[in-house]
């Protein structure tokens, strides 16, 4: 339960870019020491160079000391400054409450502590702004980023963040970083998915956006590390984990796709291309592991050349024929073995791109192991899978080439009927005319 809003000092002239309304949250928990001195070092920042106007709100989360009262006087002094006082702790519920009932055409957060450099403001909620993109991240781990922290903290960092790219597939490359922004309609659309209340809460934003196809921008930071942090690591991360538990269950049972604005929608990969992605994946899993299992039974027998080639060969028409059937939904006879041949144009180019690899492994290490030989193969028929999706796509299975074979097809058998019932004797015996 929230207490009523600090009343706000009377507005200032701001830069009327626009008219547009960016809203910066700091959540706050106990943090009467550095507040004032963020609050005044954000608004002088803001009000001498940010181009749109902007409403800063603190937002305090069940603080025990005297931060409620800084924040009531912040907002009394400073305009446009508010104040919001929840009674239950957690950063990602101050965020909810903010932020569910934001009238600011893009909603933000910023750390109380300012650890991200504020140059990085304007950058990270422009293309936002613009409609170029749907949220917004800092990123400590961007290469043009410039960070000072000690090696506890760049070890969990990266190690959390690999995590998510590792078993959530996360495409982000910063999760934590107290430095985000989103369109706010995207964002109160979102909102109603996102279950954490804590530290968890903005990682689970951004997989739910990420899985609704929504676009998020990155920026990299200059960003120092605040020695003061009271951030309990363990439970942190258990509760990261149990989160992560969390959405991946929820992804299997395709609860993860959100509706979102219809503009956003449209940027969105076509259905039939997500479906055919996903059954190409599939089968692609499936004949890499027989590849991979052939090859080292070939491998026993025959040389590291001949055994590739027979392997690939055979994987090759099985995959060509399953893709036929499950992909592109291409069923019975006709065409299949042109269709085996167009696809062996794919074969030939795995085949050139592994022979070369196997070259390039006995050169670089002589009495490599057959493993070694299998890991440099596995690169090599990554490489292959991405051309042979293209080419059965754009080629072999192109709607466009089936349609004109249906065509064709269609009207030859229409023009013998027609020529067959142009002769043949009506009920009275007399030719139909």
């Amino acid at each position: 339960m929230s207490q009523p809003t600090a009343p706000a000092a009377q507005p200032q002239a701001q830069p009327t870019a626009g008219a547009r309304l960016v809203e910066i949250v700091v959540p706050v928990h106990n943090e009467e020491r550095v507040l004032a001195q963020s609050v005044r070092r954000l608004h002088a920042y803001l009000a001498s160079t940010f181009p749109y106007r902007f409403r800063i709100t603190i937002a305090d989360n069940a603080s025990t000391d005297g931060t409620w009262q800084v924040a009531a006087g912040l907002a009394a002094e400073l305009a446009p400054v508010r104040a919001v006082h929840l009674d239950q702790k957690g950063r990602g519920r101050a965020l909810r409450h903010v932020w569910s009932a934001s009238d600011a055409d893009v909603v933000s957060y910023m750390d109380v502590d300012l650890s991200t450099g504020l140059e990085a403001f304007l950058p990270l909620v422009a293309p936002l702004l613009s409609g170029h993109s749907d949220l917004a991240i800092g990123s400590r781990l961007h290469r043009g980023s410039a960070v000072v922290r000690g090696p506890k903290r760049e070890f969990i960092s990266r190690g959390y963040n690999l995590m998510l790219r590792t078993a959530m597939a996360a495409r982000f490359s910063d999760a934590q970083c107290g430095f985000k922004a989103g369109r706010t309609d995207v964002v109160q659309a979102l909102l109603g998915a996102v279950e954490d209340q804590t530290w968890f809460f903005d990682t689970e934003l951004l997989l739910l956006a990420e899985r609704s196809g929504l676009r998020i921008h990155e920026v990299p930071v200059d960003w120092v590390d605040d020695p003061d942090s009271r951030v309990d690591i363990v439970r942190t991360v258990k509760d990261d984990l149990k989160g992560m538990w969390r959405v991946a269950r929820r992804t299997v049972s395709g609860a993860t796709r959100l509706p979102v604005p219809p503009r956003v929608q449209q940027a969105q990969l076509p259905p039939a291309m997500r479906r055919q992605l996903s059954s190409f994946a599939v089968i692609g899993v499936v004949s890499t592991l027989a590849y991979l299992a052939l090859y080292l039974v070939l491998r026993q027998l025959t040389p590291a050349v001949l055994a590739n080639a027979l392997a690939l060969f055979v994987t090759a028409i099985a995959n060509t024929a399953a893709n036929r059937r499950f992909t592109f939904g291409v069923t019975g006879s006709r065409d299949a073995l042109k269709h085996q041949v167009e696809g062996g144009i794919a074969f030939l180019i795995g085949l050139v791109l592994s022979t070369a690899t196997l070259a390039l492994v006995r050169v670089a290490a002589p009495g490599a192991s057959h493993l070694a030989e299998l890991g440099a193969l596995v690169g090599a028929n990554a490489l292959s899978t991405v051309v042979r999706f293209l080419l059965l796509r754009v080629w072999v299975f192109n709607p466009r080439r089936t349609r004109t074979a249906n065509g064709t097809a269609c009207n030859g058998t229409a023009s013998n009927s027609t020529a067959s019932n142009s002769t043949a004797p009506d009920a009275a015996g007399s030719p139909t005319r």
